[in-house]
């Protein structure tokens, strides 16, 4: 009988694939932009929501050696990006990890990152009982910006 219960939440848990829910933390549109062959490092990006409110305090990916949150700072008129250490995710307020703002850089990629593929990442997520839970993220890459020249012949569909 057990057996049954645990097929009906792994089919509960594959709802969930797109966006995370855990820990009081909702991730909703998470993304990955893509890379050239050469590039090292990207961006990944989405939206995190938490009822009670939660601090962001690690993040981590298999698809690079180093994973940071970092956020995107004016400093005499020069945009600079440095990693933070944590992000707090006010009560019933949206950050939005965006490019330009806060954002998880994924650095020293193992391979490019082509569109369509699913990117796995994990947010460490402090409650405000300081419990530290994981909250997987399944993040789809997306497309260079059409700014990036596209050194590869592509098919339209």
């Amino acid at each position: 009988m057990s057996m049954s219960y645990k097929i009906a939440g792994l089919a509960l848990a594959g709802l969930f694939a797109g966006g995370a829910l855990a820990a009081d933390l909702e991730v909703t549109a998470p993304w990955v932009r893509g890379t050239v062959a050469a590039q090292k490092a990207t961006g990944a990006f989405m939206q995190l929501t938490s009822k009670s409110g939660v601090t962001l305090v690690g993040v981590a990916s298999p698809a690079a050696s180093v994973v940071e949150l970092h956020e995107m700072v004016m400093d005499n008129n020069v945009m600079k990006m440095r990693a933070l250490p944590r992000l707090e995710v006010q009560p019933g307020k949206t950050v939005e990890l965006k490019p330009g703002s806060y954002h998880v850089m994924l650095i020293d990629l193992k391979k490019p990152l082509t569109k369509g593929e699913i990117v796995p990442i994990t947010l460490k997520v402090e409650g405000k009982d300081k419990k530290v839970e994981m909250v997987e993220v399944k993040a789809e890459v997306r497309d260079l910006t059409a700014a990036a020249p596209m050194m590869e012949h592509k098919h339209s569909h």
